[in-house]
């Protein structure tokens, strides 16, 4: 059963675009658990730009279901993560100059630097993610790093499914049923929405979490949160037995 893990990135951008605290991160926080989230996700960039690194620190005060932060794992982020000791890391291979995060790992070549990363986390008790393209043949070398999931980036799949292209879940299929015969759980994220978050789960029932920002809080502006939230929890469990 996937677990909808909620991304507050827009949230911050939006506070920090007049300074102040409004809207109140935290509060916010709190309010998208009670409204049904079943985590949170944010991804503190080096440049702070939306999600500060304070916020990290204030957020996993009000966690009561799960935290995942994302981010490259440079110092000040490996730093910060063992601090805070959150349920799960994601690491993205996010450079300085991206708008959003819009590629994955190549794990054959970053093997080593992922390994050596990975054991610092769970030797810390986190469990680990590898932020990584639909390709089958990353996912073995993805599972010699010790990670114990994969998140799919879904950019490619929302694209395609916009546009009615209707080969784009087949790499997502693949690369998933790779990941299990790997022993390892599988997340996704990146571009889904209200209109293809159904789909994607049919034709992949096993994906134990998906994570949701630009799209649920856009569509927040014209449903509500609480709404929102109800809604992507009604999408993601339909196909349920």
């Amino acid at each position: 059963m996937a677990k909808l893990s909620i991304n507050l990135n827009k949230i911050a951008t939006l506070r920090n675009a007049r300074g102040g605290d409004v809207p109140n991160i935290l509060q916010v926080a709190i309010d998208v658990q009670k409204f049904g989230g079943e985590g949170i996700t944010i991804h503190p960039r080096p440049d702070e730009r939306h999600i500060t690194y304070k916020d990290v620190y204030d957020i996993s005060s009000v966690i009561k279901t799960e935290l995942n932060i994302e981010g490259r794992p440079i110092d000040k982020f490996m730093k910060l993560v063992l601090d805070v000791k959150p349920s799960q890391v994601t690491l993205v291979p996010d450079s300085d100059n991206v708008i959003t995060s819009n590629s994955g790992w190549n794990p054959i070549v970053h093997k080593n630097f992922l390994t050596k990363i990975i054991k610092k986390l769970k030797d810390h008790g986190i469990r680990t993610s590898i932020f990584l393209d639909p390709n089958p043949k990353f996912v073995p070398y993805a599972a010699k790093t010790g990670a114990d999931r994969i998140e799919l980036y879904t950019g490619f799949f929302s694209k395609g499914y916009a546009i009615k292209e209707c080969g784009c879940i087949n790499p997502y299929i693949k690369t998933a049923n790779q990941a299990i015969k790997n022993c390892m759980q599988i997340n996704a994220g990146h571009d889904l929405n209200l209109d293809n978050i159904s789909f994607l789960i049919k034709k992949i029932p096993f994906i134990a979490e998906v994570s949701i920002g630009h799209s649920l809080i856009s569509e927040a502006l014209y449903m509500g949160l609480e709404n929102t939230i109800q809604s992507y929890l009604k999408k993601i469990k339909i196909n349920l037995p």
